[in-house]
């Protein structure tokens, strides 16, 4: 059985289940006597832009992520995304489709120029579907799928958790961290229809989860708008229950 979470961007699943991630690949390299991990995080939107030019929104994030052209900024990113994945213990898949940054309409007009958080454009009604079919095409039988609660409403976070819906398996949701950081409130409402179950993280699985939030370097100084650090914040989140909760549908 392998735990497979879908990330909808480089940092997602490990931002928001790290330490989770860290026990799991732990508990299975000590189960199985040997470096072999049954934990793997999926990057959904890890491809790179179409041809042409980009928008000044993406060039904006690129600017406060420290890098200047796409190829520098994806290339910065999956390092991120691996050398996090490696400090957790679990393997990494990148799926070939472009952040929402990126996508056009078949005008060449950009569907996100000036916020993530939105609905999911016109232009974007075929995209669940395609996400649907790498994710099927990678996946096993007895594969337990994790995906976003999609709280905050970035667009992509969204379009993931219809694509896993579709499959028609079950799943287990994870709170999007930062989101549910900067916005408590939305959790109770985004999981009054849903089961939740604890999963202890020690100590030592907060520590590793910190390093792999850490490893994310380019992301450190946008992720949090509340008060302190995010490292600050996702301690005292792990403070309240010593785990992370994963919930399912009833």
């Amino acid at each position: 059985m392998r735990w497979i979470y879908l990330s909808p961007h480089f940092d997602d699943a490990v931002l928001s289940c790290g330490g989770l991630i860290y026990e799991q690949a732990r508990q299975a390299v000590e189960s199985l006597h040997g470096n072999l991990s049954t934990v793997e995080i999926w990057t959904i939107l890890a491809g790179d832009p179409p041809p042409g030019p980009l928008s000044e929104f993406a060039m904006q994030n690129h600017a406060l992520w420290g890098a200047v052209g796409a190829a520098e900024t994806l290339a910065m990113r999956r390092d991120e995304d691996e050398a996090a994945a490696s400090l957790l213990g679990a393997d990494l898949l990148h799926i070939d489709l472009p952040d929402c940054i990126y996508r056009r309409s078949l005008k060449g007009e950009f569907l996100y120029n000036e916020t993530v958080i939105a609905s999911p454009h016109p232009a974007d009604r075929k995209l669940p579907a395609r996400i649907a079919g790498a994710i099927k095409f990678e996946l096993i039988k007895d594969d337990v799928l994790v995906c976003p609660l999609a709280l905050g409403g970035h667009v992509d976070h969204v379009l993931v958790r219809q694509a896993a819906e579709s499959l028609r398996r079950p799943l287990l949701y994870y709170a999007d961290v930062p989101y549910v950081l900067n916005t408590p409130q939305a959790l109770e409402p985004a999981v009054v229809a849903l089961e939740g179950q604890l999963y202890p993280v020690s100590e030592t699985g907060l520590e590793a989860w910190l390093n792999g939030v850490a490893a994310y370097r380019s992301q450190l100084d946008s992720l949090f708008k509340g008060v302190g650090t995010l490292s600050d914040a996702i301690r005292s989140y792990w403070d309240r229950e010593s785990g992370i909760r994963l919930w399912r549908i009833r």
